[in-house]
């Protein structure tokens, strides 16, 4: 991207050295088996899916394009363009977005430069009546021939790549450098893709409490290894019989592999999962309806009061973000101490950001909101984030708990003088009252546990089998 090569030209002019485009990749020369670039089939995203048809989104973007003074707007995210001209594909891994790019002037029909093998017929022929679609190599043509007509282009630095910026500018455009314009729409669910995401956080709980309650049967047992922990959890969401995919690779991890906030098993690091030690299981699904991300730490056996100790503070702190109030123009930046003071105060912190903005049916990461030391951007009603504080004493264990919270309009407080913005909790999964040090909990803290393990129960009961659900009424007893 423009920004990245920036920050790199200013490195190599500090250190004397020049940094040099090159026309070829030189990787090109050596990788003889390249597979061939993915050509997955591009679906239409219904209007009651998306809330909005295509048509009103483009209209909204021009608006916001004429009102940086610009001609044209370069869209390089895929996620940007499945969101505005409403499809879905599959050509990323676990994300349902094609590859493509677009131009989308201030007025007039907007192009769509994609790999016609990847569209039917009918799509086809519904994408025309929005946009003129291009084969991929016409892509540079066209910002070269908009830059020989003098027109402003606007690209997103932080994204547009600096092949895009030069081939605008050698052919004698200007750069209008702002933020992607979708992005902020995309963020901001509307009442469709909020209805949406509910009625898939539901299926994926039912889901997810059949895995929790197979998970104690068989766990204790010591012969369950991390592979076949993130196979049945898939299994249970694929007997749903409307999954589309996962929505990331399943982070399974046993024992020190825990601790890697990133790990990602594979048979070589596969390992069984231990009794008497913390199990993290992070993971996600892709429905059409929504897309969802769950992280759940578990215990297998006895637990130590130090485990114990870990496990409720990042709960405490799950539980501060969760039951915060916060006025209109609050950033992520504000909130992300909330899911750390108590871990702080027992000398202990953790080193990722305590949540990201989660797509509509699209990508499980998404900005730009975020809670996070760098979360810059005011969180705005309708956006969905991740609440997910953890703790990883190296080469023992990992701790997280994450669940996907909504924000709310704003509403006035007892006695207050502004309304506050507050969460929704999407995620419908007990957290495991075996790891809870009760004595850490404050009263308001076991009263938010009460009322969501009791949310939790109200919600899944009528949809589980007897087992399932006799293993829930246990899990979610008040304490």
């Amino acid at each position: 991207p423009v920004r990245e090569v920036r920050r790199l030209q200013s490195v190599c002019d500090k250190a004397g050295a020049e940094l040099v485009a090159l026309d070829q990749n030189p990787i090109d020369a050596v990788w003889k088996d390249r597979p061939e670039a993915p050509v997955g089939a591009v679906a239409l995203h219904s209007e009651k899916l998306a809330g909005r048809s295509a048509s009103e989104k483009i209209s909204e973007i021009q608006a916001a394009i004429a009102a940086k003074d610009a001609g044209a707007c370069v869209l390089t995210q895929p996620d940007s363009i499945a969101w505005l001209f409403n499809i879905r594909g599959s050509d990323v891994t676990h994300n349902p977005v094609p590859l493509s790019f677009a131009v989308v002037p201030a007025t007039g029909k907007p192009s769509l430069f994609i790999d016609g093998r990847k569209l039917s017929n009918s799509v086809r022929e519904t994408l025309h009546v929005l946009v003129d679609v291009e084969e991929p190599q016409a892509f540079k043509a066209k910002l070269a021939s908009l830059g020989q007509a003098g027109a402003s282009l606007m690209i997103d630095p932080a994204l547009a790549g600096q092949g895009i910026a030069d081939a605008i500018v050698n052919a004698g455009g200007q750069l209008i450098e702002a933020a992607d314009p979708v992005l902020l729409p995309k963020a901001i669910k509307n009442g469709a893709e909020i209805d949406g995401a509910r009625a898939a956080h539901l299926r994926d709980a039912v889901a997810y409490a059949k895995f929790l309650c197979w998970f104690d049967d068989i766990a204790p047992s010591g012969e369950l290894d991390e592979i076949g922990a993130a196979e049945k959890l898939e299994q249970f969401r694929l007997e749903t019989g409307v999954l589309k995919d996962i929505s990331f690779d399943t982070i399974s991890g046993a024992g020190p592999n825990g601790a890697i906030c990133h790990y990602r098993v594979s048979r070589k690091s596969n390992r069984m999962i231990p009794v008497g030690r913390p199990f993290l299981i992070d993971s996600g699904a892709q429905y059409e309806d929504g897309t969802t991300d769950i992280t759940r730490t578990l215990a297998v056996g006895e637990q130590s009061a130090e485990m114990s100790r870990h496990f409720t503070l990042v709960l405490k702190g799950h539980i501060a973000i969760s039951s915060a109030r916060f006025p209109l123009g609050t950033t992520g930046a504000q909130l992300d101490t909330l899911a750390r003071i108590d871990l702080w105060k027992a000398g202990l912190d953790f080193d990722h950001g305590t949540g990201h903005g989660v797509g509509a049916y699209l990508s499980v990461h998404e900005g730009p909101q975020r809670i996070a030391k760098t979360g810059t951007v005011p969180l705005k009603p309708g956006m969905i984030l991740s609440n997910e504080p953890g703790y990883y004493p190296a080469g023992e264990y990992g701790i997280r708990l994450e669940n996907l919270e909504l924000v709310t309009e704003p509403s006035g407080i007892e006695g207050g003088e502004r309304p506050m913005l507050a969460f929704e909790t999407l995620t419908l999964a007990p957290f495991d009252l075996r790891l809870v040090d009760r004595d850490l909990l404050s009263d308001a803290e076991r009263d938010w546990l009460n009322a969501y393990h009791a949310k939790v129960l109200a919600q899944l009961s009528p949809l589980l089998d007897n087992k399932t659900l006799t293993w829930l009424e246990e899990a979610t007893t008040a304490i």
